[in-house]
């Protein structure tokens, strides 16, 4: 709900704005233009609890989290159950359909964003979404290494701008307060699908080893986790997109909405927008660009290193569930702990590093023996906390970065981390060179996350004495935010932002 600013502060204000070179119209005191609708807290509550209702599960199902990071994983599940040999892969070309798909997650980044810039952006992420699922489903007729490096490429490509798509709704939907608590309400797909995922894939392995002579497990798994995809991109085509996009939300809901959002002083629901090449260099000399980390290679290997330890292939698929209960359970915890304590994600982050770090040293340390898998699947299950990091990250940049093109480059940048790759398929069975590697980054990742937070905090200290100095009241500092933020302007240029 909007402040009313007396005469004398709106001159200040005008004044102040003029700066930016932003034309200001003085209302007078009982007039109100629509996008300083003054609601109640019951009726902003109210509509919370719809968008609540409908978006959440709709992300929860459909985000490439979980159902877009299952099909991405699957490659591991089916790597397990034959895919290696039935299609004739030989030395480094498994490696070569992990490298593929990040190759082209790489080059489709920015483009794919761009386009989340200027067209609908629901439409946009389902259309990218079917894409996706169809490549997964016609890998299971794949016959050669030439037929799998082609989906897998594409499967790069149209996977590159699922996740920073989620990352931006949720921001289009929600006050900064309340990004936290959302986002990882509907990261924890991940670890809710990842229970039943690993059932029903147990079910279909355990089906095909017993009754042999119809298709092999690993095309069993792509029919699967392809048709739920393509389901789940039928169903968002109607339902998902930002507010002015949907049609569940009635104009004055949008426009509730759009109020509460101009809170966080980035402006509103604004896809279609041109291309601001003066942010697109702002965010490459923002320090922010850089402080997404180093994620790892964990998401695809991470199977494959559990059988290393001596568990069989359907073992690898239960054991497996314990992690993501874990996982289900921390993320309902800390997010209702960042909705109630603010300020406290960075240093969530940090501390959710410490486990996989020592776990991992320690890991890389013990032999390669069959009495060690329980110990080593320990030390692997404390890797669990990470996902914090990775998640809560993400969701710094929806909070603290401001300007529609700017945040969609960083936004891009922080899933380049995602691409990187750890562990070698010339380094199985044992991966120990990878193991050491993923140590070492979540000890820099924590020197990183520190860092991170330091920044910021020398940056608010900074637009701290400048508001100081200017001696305008809270309400017209509060008010040129949100006109500047409407404006598009950036969170380095716009001193109100935080």
């Amino acid at each position: 709900m909007s402040q009313t600013l007396e005469p004398s502060e709106k001159a200040s204000l005008k004044e102040l704005l003029n700066v930016y070179q932003i034309e200001v119209q003085v209302l007078p005191k009982d007039t109100e233009s629509q996008d300083e609708n003054t609601y109640s807290d019951a009726d902003c509550t109210r509509v919370l609890r719809k968008v609540d209702r409908i978006l959440l599960p709709l992300m929860c199902a459909s985000s490439s989290v979980r159902i877009q990071q299952a099909d991405k994983t699957s490659l591991a599940n089916q790597a397990i159950f034959g895919i290696r040999s039935d299609t004739q892969l030989k030395g480094q070309q498994y490696q070569w359909l992990t490298t593929i798909f990040y190759i082209t997650f790489l080059i489709g980044e920015l483009p794919s964003n761009f386009l989340l810039q200027r067209f609908p952006m629901g439409r946009m992420l389902t259309i990218y979404m079917f894409c996706f699922g169809v490549c997964v489903l016609l890998i299971s007729i794949a016959q050669n290494f030439t037929h799998l490096m082609v989906l897998r490429a594409l499967q790069g490509f149209f996977q590159c701008t699922i996740s920073p798509g989620f990352v931006l709704l949720t921001g289009a939907y929600y006050t900064v307060s309340e990004h936290s608590s959302r986002a990882l309400f509907w990261q924890s797909a991940n670890a809710g699908f990842g229970i039943l995922s690993d059932l029903c894939l147990y079910g279909i392995a355990l089906y095909a080893q017993e009754h042999p002579g119809g298709l092999a497990p690993w095309r069993d798994i792509s029919v699967f986790l392809g048709s739920i995809t393509i389901l789940c991109a039928v169903v968002c085509f109607f339902l998902l997109g930002t507010p002015k996009e949907v049609s569940w939300l009635s104009r004055e809901e949008k426009n509730m909405v759009n109020a509460r959002v101009v809170k966080n002083k980035a402006g509103r629901d604004t896809t279609g927008i041109k291309w601001n090449w003066q942010q697109v260099n702002e965010a490459l000399t923002d320090p922010q660009c850089y402080f997404s980390g180093c994620n790892g290679g964990l998401s695809t290997f991470g199977i494959i290193l559990s059988t290393s330890f001596g568990f069989t292939e359907l073992q690898v698929l239960l054991v497996g569930i314990p992690r993501s209960i874990a996982s289900l359970l921390l993320f309902f915890a800390v997010g209702i702990y960042t909705a109630r304590v603010k300020n406290r994600r960075l240093w969530i982050m940090a501390a959710a590093l410490v486990p996989p770090f020592a776990g991992f040293l320690a890991l890389s340390l013990l032999p390669n023996e069959p009495r060690y898998k329980w110990v080593k699947w320990g030390l692997y299950f404390m890797n669990v906390p990470f996902v914090l990091t990775l998640f809560m990250g993400w969701t710094l940049i929806t909070s603290n970065v401001a300007g529609r093109t700017k945040k969609t480059i960083i936004s891009s940048a922080t899933f380049l981390g995602y691409c990187l790759e750890i562990f070698k398929t010339a380094d199985a069975p044992h991966y120990t060179p990878g193991i050491i590697t993923c140590s070492i980054c979540f000890g820099l990742n924590f020197i990183l996350v520190l860092a991170w937070r330091s920044y910021y905090v020398k940056q608010n200290a900074r637009r701290d004495a400048v508001i100081t100095r200017s001696g305008l009241s809270v309400d017209t500092q509060e008010e040129a935010g949100r006109r500047l933020g409407e404006m598009d302007v950036t969170d380095l240029q716009n001193l109100y932002f935080r």
